[in-house]
């Protein structure tokens, strides 16, 4: 067989889903996606910009990467019509509470307005948390998305869940 000397270096996420009959892969992504990277970067003791420059550099083959225990993970919140065309503008309130719960809130597709943060985006914001295992943290992620309302606000409510596990 003819084998393909293409080197690659950088990122190669698996996405999974946890099914009756195990794991399946859902996609294979060469980049670190914004909800991937807000789940798994928070877990990684070793400094990122140092391996960075050492995969740059092609001399990434000694480095072991350090993490955190735990689990994480991350839910979009999206917009009213998000993934087809979605509307703007709506005021968010609840960001600060969500934090108060101990979720991380990022930002995709918003902007500051007179009235405050407004939609601005499908994927609007991102809320991760952390915990022992999945379902302590997917517990306190939807905590923090419970304290978060804008007009056409909605979001998966099965990620983390298995299929063993309402």
């Amino acid at each position: 067989p003819v084998v393909d000397a293409t080197q690659y270096t950088g990122f190669l996420y698996a996405g999974l889903i946890l099914t009756a009959s195990g794991p399946k892969v859902l996609e294979f992504n060469v980049r670190l996606g914004d909800p991937e990277a807000q789940a798994i970067l928070p877990h990684l003791r070793t400094d990122l910009a140092e391996v960075l420059m050492e995969v740059a550099k092609g001399d990434l083959n000694t480095r072991t990467l350090e993490w955190r225990p735990g689990a994480s993970l991350c839910v979009v919140v999206a917009a009213a019509g998000y993934p087809g065309s979605v509307r703007s503008g709506d005021l968010i309130r609840g960001i600060e509470e969500a934090e108060s719960t101990g979720a991380t809130v990022f930002h995709a597709g918003t902007r500051i307005s007179w009235g405050g943060c407004v939609t601005a985006g499908g994927r609007v914001l991102g809320v991760r948390a952390s915990g022992v295992d999945v379902a302590s943290a997917a517990e306190s992620a939807y905590a923090g998305v419970r304290k978060i309302h804008f007009d056409g606000m909605h979001y998966r409510n099965d990620i983390g869940r298995t299929y063993d596990r309402p």
